[in-house]
């Protein structure tokens, strides 16, 4: 096994420290067709979140609408297809948005923004060795959640729940999950689609043997179907036979999710090429951090992808935001990543035996 190079930047070697010749060449293959691969985003059109449509269903239950009959109204206003169910996300957010004054959730939005920063701060100063990295991981972390707080935003479910699993990978810590599950369950309760993380989650701490983090997130992940079965009920009392109906596969491919990945963060500044070819990178330093909460961001933004790439529409970008604000940090580790698996493929050392003969 070649032996691994001090880092540049990581505090240890990254996953790829040490591969064989053969190992690290096809790593790099693969990582180079992924790369080309984020590069169909450049045939996706521009998305865009409606925020209105959002705001709008806040503003008409503050005055005393029905949640569900209330976004039956704004799907048909707005020729959005009223099936399958998750077209009608789940209430939590409109109904305190509603009931609360707008500044009181402004400050609750940028409190939680400021616990996911000071805590992913921790985590990324710890993983890295030089101080250059550290302002590094920081600009970059702050870059992928500053375009979560702007107002138009904050009626958007997505914004909430990408915060709270963010903050919930976080503080995760081998036997130390509960603050974890709590805080995806209340990303599950604000959008649904957040327990792909909670299943994620449970598939690691099952394979890791974590018998009680394995039973915690069980739990969570019950009460958030008993929840969902709930919603699904209320929607059908408003569906009508003539509502229309989306395609389940939409099948949009995997440029739609770099696309939208790109367009939630500070990368929306830049042209889309190099924006697209940023978050492959990004999500190959998840994958080079020789930690479990890389692979579980990798994990992460692959299943959300698969979601958008699959069921995702043009008018679904903000689903991306359920991992958008962990990508670009990931830019920190490609680099001893990138290092480390060129020196292997390139390693052309041989070793020569001599026999002396006495």
């Amino acid at each position: 096994m070649r032996r691994p190079l001090t880092p540049l930047w990581l505090a240890t070697p990254s996953r790829f420290a040490g591969r064989s010749q053969t190992a690290a060449r096809g790593a790099l293959v693969v990582l180079v067709a992924a790369l080309l691969a984020t590069l169909a985003a450049l045939a996706v059109p521009a998305s865009q979140i409606d925020t209105a449509f959002y705001a709008g269903i806040v503003d008409s239950v503050r005055h005393g609408g029905n949640y569900y009959a209330v976004t039956a109204d704004a799907l048909r206003a707005g020729d959005y297809p009223l099936r399958p169910v998750l077209a009608f996300g789940l209430p939590t957010l409109a109904m305190v948005e509603a009931y609360l004054p707008s500044f009181a959730v402004t400050i609750l939005l940028y409190a939680l923004a400021v616990a996911v920063a000071t805590a992913w701060h921790a985590r990324l100063k710890a993983a890295v060795r030089t101080v250059r990295a550290q302002w590094l991981a920081t600009l970059l972390l702050l870059f992928a959640l500053l375009p979560m707080l702007k107002p138009a935003l904050i009626v958007v479910p997505e914004v909430w729940a990408g915060l709270f699993v963010a903050l919930s990978l976080a503080v995760r810590r081998p036997g130390r999950w509960f603050d974890a599950v709590g805080f995806a369950l209340a990303a599950a309760l604000i959008r649904e689609t957040a327990v792909v993380y909670m299943l994620m989650m449970l598939a690691f701490a099952w394979s890791e043997g974590a018998r009680r983090e394995t039973i915690g997130w069980m739990v969570a992940i019950a009460l958030v179907l008993a929840v969902f079965a709930a919603h699904v009920h209320a929607v059908a009392e408003v569906v009508k036979p003539l509502d229309a109906t989306a395609d389940p596969l939409a099948l949009l491919g995997v440029g739609l999710a770099v696309e939208a990945a790109a367009s939630g963060t500070m990368l929306a500044f830049l042209p889309l090429w190099i924006a697209a070819l940023l978050v492959g990178l990004a999500l190959f330093g998840w994958a080079a951090w020789d930690d479990a909460t890389g692979l579980r961001v990798l994990a992460l933004a692959i299943a959300v992808g698969a979601l958008l790439a699959l069921f995702g529409r043009a008018d679904t970008p903000h689903w991306a935001l359920l991992v958008a604000p962990l990508v670009l940090p990931g830019l920190v580790f490609a680099i001893d990543g990138l290092r480390d698996l060129w020196g292997a493929a390139l390693d052309s050392r041989r070793i020569t035996v001599r026999r002396i003969l006495r």
